[in-house]
């Protein structure tokens, strides 16, 4: 496969992005930063072309030129798998592969605070993880259904697209669908979850409003539903979850979400200071009365500062995060400010 070498470079300098793109070198992403492959050259139309098109199977082929973009997981044995996508731009074919780690790390492993331990144990409600692309969301997630599976006997089916990490039963028993390849949809696996008897739903992405709305309704029936968003805090997923509504529901989904929704946990990662890797910042949102009450009366802009408050339950606002890795002299103080919301800033 052409795109060996490029793949075995990635997985040797501890890259989490490779880029194949049309018009450029290939492209690594390393603790956040684009380096160029610099002995290789810049990839024409041709070239990207055979490269990409080289791991595609038929019907993947056939979608490809459907669509123009396509989502994908990839083994490559004796390298790794990755989470692919591929999309058509100005200049010809261009994919973005995301190295998916082949362990699944455990929460102590990836240092992650012990509250999401607790998050594990919920038996019922909602739980999201959110940040924007890159920020490992999926890894954390897989870390709280890893901590299930080693704990808890549980029936849990995961609905992703494409499938990321893979889980080995431990204690628990889990089914992973991947959304194109074993089902049309994640509404309509959402759906088909419900009759399949699953303790947890784990959903890669809530990205529609069919999916939220489905969600909402599985925590609702006594299911813990595990999944992630795109949204930087706590109190503005809530809203963005809110507002994919008609203002016509939205009174009823405030209500809904006030009784379903557990955690929220907002996550950004940051260089570190010796630039050897890079340290996840979490805000989290633990729901209590007082925050179910400013989710049922339309008042989640107060949510930030019970967030502050709320220390003692283990509540965290993404501020504090920011400066402890700053104060343990594991970021730079340049990093910390980038790092910290504007309507925290001092």
């Amino acid at each position: 496969m052409k795109l060996d070498k490029i793949f075995r470079t990635g997985v040797q300098y501890k890259a989490s992005d490779i880029f194949i793109s049309t018009g450029s070198k290939p492209i690594l992403r390393i603790n956040g930063d684009l380096v160029a492959v610099e002995d290789h050259p810049v990839l024409t139309k041709q070239m990207a072309e055979e490269y990409l098109l080289e791991i595609l199977n038929e019907a993947q082929k056939k979608k490809f030129e459907q669509t123009l973009d396509l989502d994908f997981s990839l083994e490559l044995e004796n390298i790794g798998r990755f989470r692919v996508n591929m999309f058509v731009q100005r200049k010809g074919i261009s994919a973005a592969f995301r190295l998916i780690p082949e362990v699944v790390y455990s929460l102590d492993e990836l240092a992650l605070p012990q509250q999401l331990k607790q998050i594990s144990q919920y038996k019922q409600g909602l739980v999201i993880v959110t940040g924007p692309t890159g920020s490992g969301k999926s890894t954390t997630l897989a870390a709280i259904a890893n901590e299930i599976n080693e704990k808890q006997s549980k029936h849990v089916i995961t609905i992703e697209d494409p499938i990321e990490f893979i889980h080995e039963n431990k204690k628990s028993v889990f089914q992973q669908r991947e959304v194109g390849t074993h089902t049309a949809s994640f509404a309509k696996a959402l759906k088909s979850a419900m009759r399949e008897n699953p303790d947890i739903i784990l959903i890669g992405e809530m990205r529609d409003l069919e999916t939220i709305s489905l969600a909402i309704t599985a925590a609702e029936t006594g299911h813990l539903v595990l999944a992630t968003m795109h949204t930087s805090g706590a109190a503005k997923s809530v809203d963005r979850m809110i507002d994919a509504f008609p203002p016509s529901q939205q009174n009823q989904i405030r209500a809904q979400l006030s009784e379903s929704l557990k955690a929220v946990v907002w996550q950004s990662l940051i260089k570190s200071k010796d630039k050897k890797g890079r340290l996840a910042a979490l805000e989290i949102m633990l729901v209590n009365n007082a925050i179910a009450n400013m989710i049922r009366k339309e008042k989640t802009h107060q949510i930030n500062s019970t967030i502050e408050t709320g220390l003692r339950d283990g509540m965290q606002t993404m501020k504090k995060a920011v400066m402890d890795l700053l104060q343990a002299d594991l970021i730079t103080e340049e990093d910390a400010l980038t790092n910290i919301p504007p309507e925290f800033e001092v």
